[in-house]
């Protein structure tokens, strides 16, 4: 084999995993939250554009709030937000890194950086306003 055809392989095969990852084999801004791990996170916040992530856990009531909201922003913003959702319970490292203390926390992401934090639950209107901000800053 070529050094082409085991660059290529090795480029399929690493895509193949992070779909596995993320919980699905595709890379488009999905219509819905995509369901995150400690393992497939950073790739997802670094895939460019806007990508909110909901930290959130079963137990939660604020969270269960806040659950249908996300998929209802997550379907009209198809193509222009990715939204992922992380269980604080099965998934501590990320948890530890970006010091969730609380949730529902919300990370609003830019290009890969940081640069808003959403703490408890709000009203899809005042959330929506919010992300607004940030795509105009995109734009």
């Amino acid at each position: 084999m070529s050094d082409e055809e085991l660059e290529r392989l090795r480029l399929k095969k690493m895509k193949e995993l992070f779909g596995k990852l993320f919980g699905r084999g595709r890379r488009e801004s999905p219509d819905r939250p995509v369901e995150l791990t400690d393992e497939g996170f950073r790739e997802f916040v670094s895939s460019g554009g806007l990508v909110v992530v909901d930290f959130w856990a079963p137990w939660c009531p604020p969270c269960r709030f806040l659950a249908p909201i996300i998929e209802e922003l997550a379907r009209e913003y198809a193509g222009r937000v990715r939204f992922g959702k992380l269980n604080v319970d099965e998934n501590p490292r990320t948890v530890r890194r970006y010091r969730i203390t609380a949730i529902p926390t919300l990370l609003v992401f830019r290009e890969g950086r940081l640069v808003d934090r959403i703490v408890g639950a709000m009203p899809k209107e005042a959330l929506e306003a919010r992300l607004r901000r940030h795509m105009k800053e995109l734009a």
